[in-house]
């Protein structure tokens, strides 16, 4: 790269990029050069206002850092970045017997019927349903003040556009019957279980569900909570989220999911299916969907490597097998213009944490 004492405007936006590396003791372990090098490149090339990391291993904080102009601690929206931690509630019911992820949902929503009554959960989570992909948002254009129920109902009454399991269309309205079904099998709203199976649990206080075209409604009034783009959320309990998911389903030695519930949401659910990704959502090469996240890298037997789950507004959380390194990187900006940047960002942690084990971190580096 050029010198930037031959490039003052070069100086200039070093300077607006103000890129700080934050935490206790981050000095021990500062972030790899190319890890900030593609921070930097989001706000100075990119145009992102400015983005927040987390990289970790092990229910540890390997490094925090931050690029541009933003509050690491402001929840924000997080998009298609909900579709991970919606599923992985729906899988506590699925751990607990009230659920199953293979048979019809008709049985247990009897305001459904039809083709959409024979659609299974794990049609749902994997956007194998049949019931369309973002064309329309029909869930997005809903009111926030309706039941999930009711929700479900609307999205189930319109014809299937694919016959169950045949098609991977991204982005439906689908995760809105999935949560009506854990609605109705629990008896409680999906804000309580949410509080009760996964925030409190894990220490997420900074997190609540909403209807993203109506962030001005107070949350608890949004009884139709949008679950495939309605958490907001900060990046560090968005971290605390992905340790439980990198720690086989538990943080801290507080279990929150079964081992075999993470071996289902990361297993490959759409080998051998036609593969419908909007060019709104703009997402780059995935080898396919699990269950409520994407398989970026699969192995042989089917099991996804790397996964993630890319937000449209930037957001992009991750967790590699290979290594044990996950990570979070928040902001508000559109994913498609960065997803080069946060790539090259991810790469880079993962290379970093693989060839040194970081110095030992005080209890307040710790995210669990």
């Amino acid at each position: 790269m050029p010198s930037v004492h031959r490039h003052p405007l070069l100086v200039a936006a070093a300077a607006f990029l103000a890129l700080t590396v934050t935490g206790p003791g981050a000095a021990e372990t500062p972030p790899p050069p190319a890890f900030t090098a593609a921070l930097e490149a989001m706000v100075r090339d990119d145009g992102a206002p400015g983005v927040a990391a987390l990289v970790m291993r092990d229910g540890q904080l390997l490094y925090r850092a931050k690029a541009g102009r933003i509050d690491p601690d402001q929840p924000l929206p997080v998009a298609s970045s909900s579709k991970w931690v919606a599923a992985a509630l729906i899988m506590t019911l699925v751990d607990d017997g009230l659920l199953s992820l293979d048979e019809p949902v008709g049985k247990y929503l009897p305001g459904i019927s039809g083709e959409a009554a024979r659609v299974t959960l794990r049609q749902l989570l994997s956007f194998t349903s049949g019931q369309g992909g973002l064309k329309g948002f029909s869930d997005l254009r809903q009111p926030p003040d309706i039941s999930l129920a009711e929700s479900a109902r609307r999205i189930a009454s319109v014809p299937l556009t694919n016959r169950p399991g045949s098609v991977f269309e991204y982005g439906s309205g689908a995760l809105q019957i999935a949560g009506a079904l854990a609605e109705q099998a629990s008896g409680k709203r999906w804000s309580e279980l949410f509080a009760e199976r996964i925030a409190k649990p894990l220490g997420m206080a900074s997190s609540h569900w909403t209807h993203p075209l109506h962030l001005e409604v107070d949350p608890a009034r949004v009884t139709n909570p949008n679950l495939q783009g309605g958490l907001v959320t900060t990046a560090a309990d968005y971290g605390r989220f992905l340790g439980m998911i990198a720690g086989g389903g538990s943080l801290g030695g507080k279990p929150i999911l079964s081992v075999r519930a993470i071996d289902e949401m990361e297993r490959l659910q759409t080998a051998g299916l036609k593969l419908l990704v909007p060019r709104q959502s703009a997402h780059k090469q995935m080898a396919g969907y699990a269950l409520g996240n994407w398989c970026e890298q699969v192995e042989r037997s089917g099991r996804c490597s790397l996964v993630s789950s890319p937000g449209a507004l930037g957001t992009y959380p991750w967790v590699d097998r290979k290594s044990g390194v996950y990570g979070v990187f928040v902001m508000r900006h559109r994913y498609p213009r960065v997803a080069g940047s946060l790539d090259q960002a991810r790469d880079a942690a993962i290379a970093a944490a693989g060839r040194a084990t970081p110095p030992p971190l005080t209890p307040e580096q710790r995210v669990d």
